[in-house]
């Protein structure tokens, strides 16, 4: 894809800081976030977010992106979007191997269509798995749909 130089700053940005707290331990990401609710699972992601802002970061579309990277956020650009789609097709996962390597070749020429299809298969997951959706996953399936 042809980015620009801040574009592909920021999208090499988030995927190296998205989930600096994925292990970390719950009452350290309750703490950092004052989030007493939402599954821990979900926590990391604003955590860093709070983090990297508390250290300077300043490019809110960097911060959304980290932030929401678990649910999904109708309010992301190519940034937000792009790092929701990373953290399902990353090749060292193991399900779903070749159609997830299929969507990632797709990305360059198929953006929006391969990001509408991460969500509904993100959606289709969790359901599958009977966990509850997120009001921003289901918003961000409404707004893509």
């Amino acid at each position: 894809m042809e980015l620009s130089a801040a574009d592909a700053g920021a999208w090499r940005d988030v995927g190296r800081w998205h989930d600096v707290y994925r292990d970390a331990d719950e009452a350290f990401l309750r703490s950092l976030t004052g989030d007493a609710e939402r599954p821990v699972g979900m926590l990391h992601g604003p955590a860093a977010a709070l983090t990297l802002e508390h250290e300077g970061e300043s490019r809110r579309e960097v911060l959304d992106a980290i932030r929401w990277h678990t649910v999904g956020s109708t309010q992301w650009r190519s940034v937000g979007r792009a790092l929701y789609m990373a953290d399902f097709l990353e090749p060292g996962r193991m399900f779903m191997q070749a159609d997830r390597t299929f969507l990632a070749d797709q990305v360059p020429r198929a953006f929006d269509a391969v990001f509408r299809q991460v969500v509904r298969l993100r959606l289709e997951w969790t359901i599958r798995e009977g966990k509850s959706l997120a009001p921003e996953t289901v918003a961000l399936w409404n707004s893509v749909r």
